[in-house]
């Protein structure tokens, strides 16, 4: 959590929630192909290796605020599992906790697939994607 993270009730604001999400997304499974230096390796490199002109775009956002996740100097928890993983789609899960109490702050889940660049077609999840995507499956 940042210092301007909070919207003006003191609460981290909800814009600010769903790049949470992302961030432990993108640390759980690899940020997309060409995007920034290489770093630290995430436990699943399921963006970071995708195919040369394959895209892994968000379809849909669904988030749901149990408690005001109020700001502290510490980073908050977020737990990320994968939930349905269909032919062409998968779903990611979070809870966001709060860092000190461990109560639940947000559930909410993303809604991914990975789409053709030159296309824009979304493409069908391969064999060695399910297998990846089945190690974290709840």
């Amino acid at each position: 959590m940042r210092w301007g993270d909070m919207d003006a009730y003191g609460h981290i604001n909800n814009v600010q929630i769903v790049r949470m999400l992302e961030e432990a997304r993108i640390a759980a499974f690899g940020a997309p192909r060409g995007a920034g230096l290489p770093g630290v390796d995430p436990p699943a490199a399921l963006f970071s290796d995708v195919e040369e002109g394959i895209m892994t775009l968000v379809v849909e956002h669904k988030v749901r605020y149990v408690r005001t996740l109020e700001y502290r100097n510490i980073p908050a928890v977020v737990e990320i599992w994968v939930g349905a993983v269909k032919g062409a789609s998968f779903d990611l899960h979070y809870v966001i906790k709060d860092p000190v109490t461990r109560e639940d702050c947000v559930k909410a889940t993303t809604h991914l697939a990975f789409v053709a660049e030159d296309t824009g077609r979304v493409l069908r999840l391969t064999p060695g994607q399910k297998e990846k995507l089945g190690r974290y499956q709840a």
